[in-house]
């Protein structure tokens, strides 16, 4: 069978808190693991998406309206649905299944995450990834 969910894939949340919500995977374990015996991904994902900037917007306004809330988890294969985008964000050095061993690393490992995006949001590129979407 052919592995389409790879790193850097994008691909949209199905259930849970974060449903409707678009993310990137970060690793995908196929095998599964001890813990989970079943095909899962590691994600970062956009809790929060951006609002619309104008271009009468002052700076500061367009600064906070450019912001972007992130998080980071592990999902089952069965709740993604992957898409035809890539996104060639690095966070294989940041986000890691460590991350999770305790509370302070999680938010670390989110905080560098929605730095990350940021950035990509700032640049222009990868535009569809950053909207929000209508269902």
């Amino acid at each position: 069978m052919v592995k389409f969910l790879k790193p850097n894939k994008a691909v949209i949340l199905l259930q849970g808190r974060y449903a409707g919500r678009k993310a990137v995977i970060v690793r995908s374990f196929d095998e599964g693991t001890r813990d989970r015996p079943y095909g899962h991904c590691l994600v970062a994902g956009i809790k929060k998406y951006p609002s619309k900037v104008i271009r009468k917007d002052s700076a500061k306004k367009t600064a906070k309206k450019s912001r972007v809330k992130a998080f980071v988890k592990l999902v089952n294969f069965q709740h993604l649905m992957p898409t035809r985008y890539t996104l060639d964000v690095d966070l294989k050095d940041v986000v890691a299944v460590d991350s999770f061993q305790s509370k302070d690393k999680k938010v670390t490992a989110a905080k560098e995450t929605k730095k990350r995006l940021e950035e990509r949001f700032k640049t222009g590129k990868n535009r569809w990834f950053f909207t929000k979407l209508r269902f």
